[in-house]
């Protein structure tokens, strides 16, 4: 397929199908607790509100306050690009592209983060404060899991990167990228993204301030952050690249959405962790990611 084709195709995928996951999660933790809970599309609904609105400005805020959440979204849109889905492949790939991945993820990250603190506020402050210090650990987390690939694969291109491991090392590394999309994403049990108590917030208390269509880019930007770690997941233990193309997107589908319905599982099941904890339970999920790594590599001996 043409790459003029090809781009805008996984563009309108990507933006499109990204707001159904944490609607799903909503749905599946509404059905948990016994509730009808909020529809499906209720994102989708609070995009479009979000857009018609006006932007309520701080004082002590910057044109920063404005740039930052739309570079935070367009780097995790470009991220989610890059990454193969399943036989489709991917629509453009470099060696080494995998690095730009994660670069582009940590921009994200410092943006939203510059956001936060452009307001004055010591509540966005505190958030930001410890997004990027559970980033730490859960960046190392990622790291040791592309290291994983990549030792497997012997490639650090994203469209050949993704052969999964065998036996146990696969399973390992499966809960460690799920431990890790869970922190990414601000997910109980590391935040909570349905709490207003601002003194127990991470990520939402970064937004606290925002509103009309920044806030609209935060919330479509997380919701594509979901489902690029949920696609990394599925493909990182998954042989989807070695079925039809058809059976390849049908298989990648159900992988995100058996993902997602666990996100909700865990949310509706688990409680969130003391902060003290976190630390914790991150190096828990890096340590699932280098066991695998130590077998990958003690098997290419």
């Amino acid at each position: 397929m043409p790459l003029y084709i090809d781009v805008p195709l996984r563009l309108l995928a990507w933006l499109l199908l990204a707001p159904l996951l944490p609607g799903v999660i909503n749905k599946v933790k509404a059905w948990v607790a016994g509730r009808q809970g909020p529809p499906v599309l209720q994102l989708y609904y609070d995009l479009a509100r979000l857009w018609r609105k006006g932007v309520v400005l701080s004082t002590l805020a910057s044109p920063g306050f404005i740039i930052a959440p739309a570079v935070a979204w367009a780097a995790v849109v470009t991220a989610a690009l890059m990454l193969p889905l399943g036989g489709a492949g991917t629509a453009f790939s470099f060696d080494g592209d995998v690095l730009l991945l994660v670069y582009l993820l940590a921009l994200a990250r410092f943006c939203t983060a510059w956001g936060a603190m452009e307001t004055g506020s010591a509540f966005e402050g505190m958030g930001a404060a410890r997004e990027v210090s559970f980033a730490v650990l859960a960046e190392i987390g990622i790291i040791t899991a592309i290291l994983t690939l990549v030792v497997q694969s012997g490639s650090i291109a994203l469209s050949s990167m993704f052969e999964p491991l065998s036996g146990p090392g696969a399973a390992l590394l499966a809960v460690g990228l799920f431990i890790i999309l869970l922190a990414e994403n601000c997910r109980v049990p590391f935040d909570d993204p349905n709490t207003h108590l601002e003194l127990t917030m991470i990520h939402e208390v970064m937004v606290l301030d925002h509103s009309g269509p920044p806030l609209a880019m935060i919330l479509h930007g997380a919701s594509v952050k979901l489902l690029l770690f949920a696609v990394f997941l599925a493909q990182a233990v998954l042989p989807l690249s070695e079925l039809p193309l058809m059976v390849s997107v049908a298989a990648l589908t159900a992988s995100v959405l058996l993902i997602t319905v666990a996100v909700g599982l865990v949310e509706s099941l688990t409680a969130r962790l003391a902060f003290r904890r976190v630390p914790l339970l991150l190096t828990i999920g890096f340590l699932f990611c280098l066991f695998p790594l130590l077998l990958t590599w003690m098997g290419d001996l």
